[in-house]
């Protein structure tokens, strides 16, 4: 019981502590800064992926591949070129990967390729929809970080609490009441958002189209951290990195955020803007 007191304070001061640099970034950094920040990011998570393949040897991943490609992205959005653009960087970089397996001398397999290119798509291609999203409007960056973060927080501790019902063996320590207690937790705070803006920004966001979009956004959401325990089973490893006292790594804090993103920034185009 202490050992789970103490866990759970250490990743309340984690977050208190972590929150207030996402605020900075959030409301103060230019359209470059942010682009930057999100690259950044994107590296960050790529080494936690690429490492932990290789921790127990599951894939001997290219990790300069996906960092190269993640510096060309952005380059790429620093001079607004198309979005075509990028399919043209995972079509090249697939030829260099099955090149690179050609004159390995039996070193690369093909799983080395699916990994590499699955961690590109998955996190600085995915991650690029946050940069969409900020040139939209900072107020709407909050939507996606409001539905995964304010989903996972109740669900854990709610979860902790009251959960009873397993709700997959991919990740045991989750249950179903958890889950439905991060959606109406996701769904109220991001009302709660909304109300602010519309009152406060003068803007008029429907509430309903809110409530429907955010239920959906943080059901995608714990698909994406159940997707992130999946690769973490499969590594036979707890957390991709000791990066953030409490959290784990940075991929292990914002793999909701990941899978959220992309989706965010098409519903906010149909429904929102």
């Amino acid at each position: 019981m202490e050992r789970k007191k103490k866990d759970l304070l250490t990743r309340v001061i984690s977050a208190i502590l972590g929150f207030p640099l996402v605020l900075i970034i959030f409301i103060f950094a230019n359209d470059v800064v942010f682009k930057v920040c999100v690259t950044a990011l994107s590296i960050v998570c790529l080494y936690e992926y690429f490492n932990g393949f290789k921790i127990n040897k599951k894939a001997n991943p290219s990790s300069w591949l996906g960092y190269l490609t993640s510096i060309i992205f952005l380059i790429l959005q620093l001079n607004s070129s198309s979005e075509i653009s990028i399919l043209y960087v995972l079509f090249f970089s697939m030829i260099i990967l099955v090149v690179e397996l050609l004159l390995s001398k039996g070193k690369k397999t093909i799983i080395d390729i699916i990994v590499t290119i699955f961690g590109i798509i998955y996190i600085p291609v995915m991650l690029l929809f946050l940069n969409k999203i900020q040139e939209m409007g900072k107020l709407y960056l909050w939507y996606p970080i409001i539905a995964a973060w304010g989903s996972d927080i109740f669900a854990y501790l709610i979860g902790r609490k009251i959960g009873k019902h397993k709700f997959t063996e991919v990740s045991p320590n989750k249950t179903i009441e958890g889950c439905i207690a991060g959606i109406v937790s996701a769904v109220l705070l991001s009302l709660l958002y909304t109300v602010i803006l519309n009152n406060v920004f003068s803007l008029n966001i429907n509430y309903f189209v809110i409530i429907i979009l955010t239920g959906i956004l943080s059901i995608i959401g714990q698909i994406g951290d159940l997707a992130e325990s999946s690769i973490k089973r499969y590594c036979e490893i707890k957390d991709f990195s000791n990066l953030i006292p409490g959290h784990g790594g940075m991929l292990d804090r914002i793999d909701s955020v990941i899978f959220i993103t992309p989706f965010a920034y098409i519903f906010l185009m149909m429904f929102i803007i």
